[in-house]
């Protein structure tokens, strides 16, 4: 059985912009501040690399077991680690094959930026995907080929379409603490961050504020 999971905050991990700090520090700093979910991703690791990351990882996670763990792309370390799921992109492995891989019990990811993207998942037997990811909200560094912007309105439309047909959603790309509530306003299911926790001196409190901000925009939507 699949597990819940609160995709309210996500934090997307990024060795580089965690630097010198470990990640394993970051993520359990992060989560203490209201991080709900946490995606292991590492595009220039090693598998052997990512393997031992993603470990370290769920060691900081283990007071933690209401903070679900995801690893980018790699379905081979998410088997290896007993993670609870892997995200993978347009150009990564087709979904039904990784659920295949992955068997019925762990959540599985899906990156969309476009109806035509979202269209690849709806096409899917159901229960393939669990979460899509939309995005990207605005351009970013830390995904310089993700596609254009798609721009608050954009992704509404976007996440409209996917709850109708049952996926979670959350928005990323370019979101940082002036820019949470507006897209938690577009009605996703969560926001999902890099940089703004990444490189936050402080990831507890950037965590905190980015979750204020989330509320802020829940509450919009809720009176629109």
């Amino acid at each position: 059985m699949r597990r819940p999971f609160d995709p309210t905050l996500y934090l997307v991990t990024d060795t580089g912009l965690a630097a010198p700090r470990p990640v394993a520090d970051v993520v359990r700093a992060a989560v203490a501040g209201g991080v709900t979910t946490v995606q292991v991703r590492d595009k220039t690791a090693s598998r052997r690399e990512l393997l031992g990351l993603t470990r370290a990882v769920q060691a900081a996670l283990a007071d933690r077991p209401d903070v679900a763990l995801w690893v980018n792309d790699a379905v081979d370390v998410a088997l290896l680690a007993g993670a609870d799921g892997v995200h993978v992109g347009q150009d990564d492995l087709p979904p039904a094959e990784v659920r295949a891989l992955l068997g019925p019990d762990r959540l599985l990811g899906f990156s969309v930026s476009s109806v035509a993207e979202l269209d690849v998942a709806r096409a899917l037997p159901a229960g393939t995907v669990d979460l899509v990811g939309i995005g990207p909200v605005w351009t970013t560094p830390t995904k310089p080929d993700a596609g254009s912007a798609l721009g608050p309105d954009g992704a509404r439309a976007l996440a409209e379409a996917a709850r109708a047909v049952g996926f979670t959603t959350v928005a990323i790309g370019g979101v940082d603490a002036t820019r949470a509530a507006e897209v938690a306003a577009t009605g996703v299911d969560g926001v999902c961050v890099v940089s703004a926790v990444c490189t936050a001196p402080d990831p507890d409190a950037a965590a905190r504020a980015l979750r204020s901000e989330i509320d802020r925009g829940r509450l919009a939507q809720a009176v629109r």
